[in-house]
């Protein structure tokens, strides 16, 4: 007879393990469990027979896999955090009993560790990094407006600040900027990356002060590794555009004083004002690449070559246009989304560093403001409000200037990232079925709808884990619906209210 098996020992108990269990397995603080999970990217798990597993207890409880527990129990970061609990011991008792020399030569020994083998193992090719971007990019630029005072160290908001200009180095000089959206958030951008799309948001450039509900340990966590991972990925695409990293003004490469002539505090605010020409690494020639082109078919060459031709008109959308900046601009997203299209920008010397050209200038095209009126105006160049610079981005082509004029009604800033079965507005409406009425014919054509009896009986031969699923679907379909037609029946009130105020003011 066999050895009896005992209950909790094998199966789902086993495959499972909760997480008191997996700190003092671990032998960490909870905060340092909490923190090595992040940056492996453990997750807890929920069980199916949550209750069997806590032996009938209903307490809430948190499980991992036993497995990511082993796994995590090789890491070489928990000896750092052993080693970071000892020097904290160190230094209060050195502090207690006030010994400042050995306090200095203890804090001298702190131990020090690097993320640069966790990147590489989440993330063990470029493209798996790129694809990564969206959530990185949004916290570094979030910390990197941080007010520096309180709870987050300066180091890390200057070393924040630092990755978000030169990424922003990299959205300018490879042209790669699709879409933007203003919002109450921020600056929703999104850019194509190594064949990508990367949406991130980047914050207005108002100091707010740190919510106090929010556990910045928890972030700071996250943003370890994310200025580790995008790091690496900047070095990545200066290299492929064959520039120099990190980023250096093309004018100051061959100066060795060049600091000593413009200041540490220039020469950092001459890079983040990005209107500057970065310098590349030399060349070699002797590099034979195989033209790829000739292994294309011919239909499938005509098609690259108007895509090529589109993507690179539409790269080259403010090629001809030459901008100035007035005082109350918001003039760092506007200089990238205008420099990453090909065009030219200024501002007044006296508010900024890195400018090219004063307001007197000629052969300035557009002249950019955010006040109702002008005192002095050139009759050579357009006013217009800063909307109009998104507006053309999203629609892909320069837009009539009479109706972004300042001081006048701006028309609505349309979002760009519309879901599908989302509200869409009838302004966004009329441009689509202008600029996709031949494609909605086709799609028309193409599209066969099954009758009700077709799906009575798709439906009854399902399985009842997808008919649950599909119940599911049906449901968030319904309700998204809900949210559409309460939207829509608000618009119609509002324009309804907007036609009464007309007419009785023409009365």
């Amino acid at each position: 007879m066999g050895k009896l098996q005992k209950k909790g020992e094998k199966g789902a108990a086993n495959n499972y393990i909760t997480r008191t269990q997996a700190v003092k397995k671990l032998q960490l603080t909870l905060p340092d469990f909490r923190k090595i999970c992040i940056l492996k990217g453990i997750y807890p798990h929920e069980p199916r027979k949550k209750r069997k597993l806590a032996k009938g207890s209903s307490a809430p409880k948190t499980f991992y896999y036993a497995k990511d527990i082993q796994y995590l129990a090789h890491e070489p970061l928990l000896e750092k955090f052993a080693e970071t609990k000892i020097f904290v011991r160190k230094i209060k008792k050195a502090l207690g009993r006030e010994e400042l020399d050995t306090v200095q030569r203890v804090r001298d020994q702190k131990p020090r560790y690097t993320l640069d083998h966790i990147v590489k193992e989440r993330y063990p090719t470029f493209p798996d990094a790129v694809k990564d971007l969206d959530d990185a990019l949004s916290l570094v630029f979030l910390f990197s407006t941080m007010p520096r005072q309180g709870r987050i160290q300066t180091g890390i908001i200057n070393k924040c600040r630092v990755l978000a200009v030169e990424f922003m180095h990299y959205i300018v000089a490879a042209r790669c900027i699709k879409k933007v959206f203003v919002s109450i958030k921020g600056f929703y951008i999104q850019a194509e990356i190594e064949g990508n799309d990367i949406t991130w948001i980047m914050p207005h450039q108002f100091t707010t002060p740190p919510p106090t509900n929010i556990d910045f340990k928890v972030m700071l966590s996250f943003l370890e590794l994310y200025t580790t991972l995008l790091g690496f990925v900047n070095f990545k695409l200066f290299s492929n555009l064959n520039l120099i990293y990190p980023p250096k003004a093309l004018e100051e490469v061959f100066s060795e004083k060049s600091r000593v002539y413009f200041g540490d505090d220039i020469y950092r605010e001459r890079l983040e004002s990005l209107n500057i020409k970065l310098a590349e690494v030399p060349k070699d020639d002797d590099d034979d690449e195989i033209d790829e082109e000739l292994l294309m078919g011919d239909e499938t060459l005509e098609s690259l070559a108007a895509s090529r031709k589109e993507e690179g008109e539409f790269k080259s959308l403010f090629k001809d246009c030459k901008f100035f900046l007035s005082r109350e601009i918001p003039r760092e997203i506007v200089v990238l989304v205008i420099r990453s299209l090909g065009g030219e920008v200024s501002w007044d010397s006296d508010s900024g560093v890195a400018s090219t050209y004063d307001e007197s200038d000629d052969s300035i095209t557009h002249h950019i403001v955010d006040r109702p009126s002008q005192s002095h105006q050139f009759l050579s160049r357009c006013y217009i409000q800063p909307q109009w610079v998104f507006d053309c981005v999203n629609q892909r082509k320069l837009l009539p200037v009479d109706e972004y004029v300042p001081g006048a009604i701006l028309p609505p800033h349309l979002s760009p990232f519309v879901q599908e079965g989302a509200y869409v507005p009838p302004e966004q409406v009329e441009l689509l079925s202008r600029d996709r009425k031949d494609d909605a014919e086709e799609k028309e054509e193409k599209k066969e709808e099954l009758s009700a009896e077709d799906k009575k009986l798709a439906l009854m031969a399902m399985p009842k884990k997808r008919k649950a699923l599909y119940n599911k679907m049906v449901h968030s379909n319904k309700q998204k619906a809900k949210v559409v037609n309460k939207l829509k029946r608000k618009r119609e009130e509002i324009d309804t209210s907007k036609g009464a105020k007309k007419q009785t003011t023409a009365k």
